[in-house]
């Protein structure tokens, strides 16, 4: 959502930061590599370009913590989606991105915010699947 307002750069370490949180207990398998090319597909021409970078956690979220508030909750805002594409909860990634909102510096209420966004958009999709299946 919003992915493609960033630059090429920042699709790129985007890319890297999903990997690194959807990911977080081990290696990618195939139902986050499916997360990672539907987000991909949402950034465009761009993210088809990317190459994996060797950065680390620490690194890819201090490059973003840098950019602007509407960059930081754009990235804040998708993590928190792919983490629950799937209906996996996993604690790894929780932690990941709690450690993200505080170095971004996200209140709790704007947290609360963009996590309302994502179950929004999750009960439309489900709504449309049951209207689309009647």
């Amino acid at each position: 959502m919003f992915l493609n307002l960033l630059s090429r750069e920042e699709k790129h370490y985007f890319i890297d930061l999903l990997i690194k949180v959807i990911a977080a207990g081990g290696e990618a398998d195939e139902t986050e590599l499916q997360i990672i090319n539907l987000f991909k597909n949402e950034m465009g021409e761009d993210a088809h370009r990317y190459r994996k970078s060797s950065h680390d956690l620490e690194k890819l979220v201090k490059y973003f913590a840098s950019k602007t508030k509407a960059i930081k909750n754009i990235v804040f805002l998708n993590l928190v989606r792919a983490s629950l594409i799937d209906e996996f909860y996993s604690a790894e990634e929780h932690f990941i991105i709690e450690q993200i909102q505080e170095k971004f510096g996200i209140t709790n209420k704007k947290k609360t915010d963009l996590m309302k966004i994502v179950y929004a958009e999750r009960d439309l999709n489900e709504r449309a699947k049951r209207v689309i299946a009647e």
